[in-house]
């Protein structure tokens, strides 16, 4: 299977992940950030037993050590800033701000690096995302300034967590499934200290457990499995842009069984995105961003034979 169709796969699946998140939330009550704590755990936890036996022929090294603690706090991050941009601002604008600032940091990373100026086909692709992604958004609703400010702050750092975490795993000491079934579990538990004051009790029902299920499986564990496995033989700058089909899958599912309207500013955002998404993904992995690929393949640090 192509990086390519992996990342698109990542995309689509991260965009079920809001709308499950969402009905937890609403069968559960329980405050976002620990859902998003449940996210990471589950999701770590449904892979690690599901890739139990690989992952026993890890052997830990200190170089492995500190890539999956770092996997981990910056998926924490991630998920901590954006939730907290959500709350202090909206999720149309938090969306805005951290899927679309995540690709510029990341070109302007690779530019400063290779010290060579992004490709016309990368910076309108960007472009096109940021402009698809604030027509898809609309006016987002936003409280006081100091509100604002500060939760487009904390959407930054989310943006700046997840580019970091897509630059140091694009090159693998562990498989990506591995890497991500620990990374997981490990940003779970950073984020544990702050989720448990929230309160994480929730009813043990089928519908509860089943969303949990889910939420924790196919846009979590699958879908960053999905990203790693594409992210290695793919540059940093078309891997971030299948974020952008997070809000496009979001916003298609809740037209379809919400009965929300798209809009005709909705459409043509939803048309840019999906415009620049094949303008990124046509081009030639790696050199097209001046960034070479890597060669697929699996990593050998840190596993025994």
């Amino acid at each position: 299977m192509s990086t390519k169709l992996f990342l698109i796969i990542a995309g689509v699946l991260w965009g079920t992940g809001g709308l499950a998140g969402a009905v937890l939330q609403n069968l559960t009550g329980l405050h976002p950030l620990a859902v998003a704590a449940y996210r990471l755990l589950l999701g770590g936890a449904i892979a690690t037993a599901a890739l139990a036996g690989q992952i026993r022929r890890v052997k830990i090294t200190k170089p492995l050590t500190r890539r999956l603690i770092a996997a981990g706090a910056l998926l924490a991050i991630f998920q901590a800033s954006y939730f907290g941009g959500v709350a202090m601002t909206s999720v149309s604008l938090a969306t805005l701000v951290t899927i679309g600032s995540t690709p510029v940091m990341l070109a302007a990373f690779t530019a400063l690096r290779t010290r060579r100026l992004p490709s016309t086909r990368t910076t309108l692709s960007i472009a096109m995302a940021v402009i698809g992604l604030a027509l898809l958004a609309g006016t987002p609703s936003t409280r006081t300034p100091a509100e604002t400010v500060v939760g487009i702050t904390m959407c930054l750092i989310a943006a700046g967590g997840f580019a970091a975490f897509t630059v140091i795993n694009r090159t693998p000491v562990l498989p990506a499934g591995q890497t991500i079934s620990l990374g997981l579990l490990i940003g779970g538990l950073v984020l544990l200290p702050i989720a448990l004051p929230l309160g994480m009790a929730i009813p043990l029902r089928a519908d509860t457990l089943l969303t949990a299920a889910f939420l924790g499986t196919i846009p979590t564990a699958v879908a960053y499995g999905c990203y790693l496995t594409a992210l290695r033989g793919s540059n940093v700058v078309t891997a971030a842009l299948a974020a952008v089909l997070e809000p496009l899958t979001a916003t298609v599912l809740s037209v379809l069984f919400f009965n929300e309207s798209l809009g005709t500013t909705g459409a043509v955002g939803a048309v840019l995105l999906g415009i620049a998404l094949v303008m990124s993904y046509s081009a030639d992995s790696g050199s097209a961003q001046g960034e070479p690929a890597l060669r697929p393949g699996k990593p050998d640090a840190g596993v025994k034979p």
